[in-house]
């Protein structure tokens, strides 16, 4: 099932990026570039030193200019993200494009590479709720806490994954169709953020 195949690099990922547990470190992609499995691999990695860029910038002592520097990298690394989901929406599209969509097929409420987006910031959120359950410095009562929580977790991961390869069984069948809207981001436009509009015009009398 791709889920399991999905989530399986995730892992991947996330134990690579752990081992160094630097947002500054070198990214090696150990996957082709022709093959899904590279586009997974780079979905990952850019979440994965997101959640890190998340904790860093929520330090109260941070430098300011420090923290501008990486609220705009924040900014950058999601635009990478939407990136990295519509090229896998993109392979998705071409996989498919042969199926014979039923008269009665429906539309998803979200993409199948959303989907998968969801299922990577869940193996994220799976595998630091389980630090914290093995957390030697914690208190009882925090680690039962963490572990029901993680739980949670775990059983919303099997139904993720269920629904996505049951979506991808669908879309196979013609039983539900595609239709991936282009995610039209506003805040880094030049054109479409009034700020950054105001600021690539050329002053006024010139």
């Amino acid at each position: 099932m791709f889920s399991k195949l999905a989530y399986t690099i995730f892992e991947q990922s996330i134990d690579a990026y752990h081992i160094k547990d630097n947002v500054h470190q070198d990214f090696i992609n150990p996957f082709p570039k022709d093959e899904v499995s590279h586009l997974l691999y780079r979905k990952n990695w850019i979440d994965t030193v997101q959640w890190h860029y998340e904790d860093i910038i929520r330090d109260p002592e941070i430098n300011p200019v420090a923290a501008l520097d990486l609220k705009r990298k924040i900014d950058a690394s999601n635009q990478d993200r939407t990136d990295l989901v519509e090229y896998i929406d993109s392979y998705f599209l071409k996989k498919y494009q042969l199926v014979e969509v039923n008269g009665d097929a429906t539309i998803n409420t979200e993409s199948p590479a959303w989907a998968i987006d969801r299922l990577s910031i869940l193996a994220l959120k799976i595998y630091h709720m389980r630090e914290e359950v093995e957390r030697a410095d914690a208190s009882a009562e925090h680690i039962e806490k963490c572990r029901a929580k993680l739980n949670v977790l775990l059983e919303q991961k099997e139904d993720l994954s269920a629904a996505i390869d049951q979506l991808l069984t669908d879309i196979e069948c013609g039983k539900k169709y595609m239709k991936v809207y282009k995610q039209m981001k506003m805040y880094n436009d030049d054109e479409l953020n009034p700020v950054l509009r105001q600021l690539s015009q050329p002053p006024k009398g010139m």
